[in-house]
């Protein structure tokens, strides 16, 4: 049996092994940095990117935004060895009680279609698809 889990705000010492895990999720591909992507966050809203941890080991995390208008998810992550045990759904109940507090009206998130085994998973947890192209520009 797993151990409690508690999901607390990123600090820069997780870094490294939070890098460890994206990799291990499938979460890093060619056109992300995550390093830069980790300084990003942490140069805006600091206060929305979260971690989850048991035994001092990090097993989740995402990092959450707010926009003004809408929030979003990003590097939702789960260690393979605790998928089922609970801890993405408390990552994105602990992101919405934040948004919430925030009086953010919805969330949105992407998926890429590469990884489109996760869509049930946001499903059961309420999301839902809508009718949208999702587009980039790189800066």
């Amino acid at each position: 049996m797993k151990n409690k889990i508690l999901i607390r705000n990123f600090t820069e010492t997780d870094k490294e092994e939070l890098i460890i895990l994206w990799n291990l999720c499938g979460l890093i591909v060619p056109s992300n940095d995550p390093v830069k992507d980790i300084e990003l966050k942490m140069s805006f809203q600091p206060e929305l990117f979260f971690v989850a941890e048991s035994d001092n080991i990090i097993i989740g995390s995402v990092m959450t935004g707010y926009d003004g208008h809408r929030g979003w998810l990003n590097y939702l992550g789960v260690h393979p060895d605790y998928r089922g045990t609970g801890c993405g759904r408390m990552l994105i109940e602990f992101s919405i009680q934040r948004l919430k507090d925030l009086n953010c009206p919805k969330i949105n998130l992407q998926v890429r279609r590469s990884n489109s085994g996760v869509l049930d998973f946001y499903r059961k947890l309420g999301f839902n698809e809508h009718d949208v192209t999702s587009m980039q520009m790189k800066l």
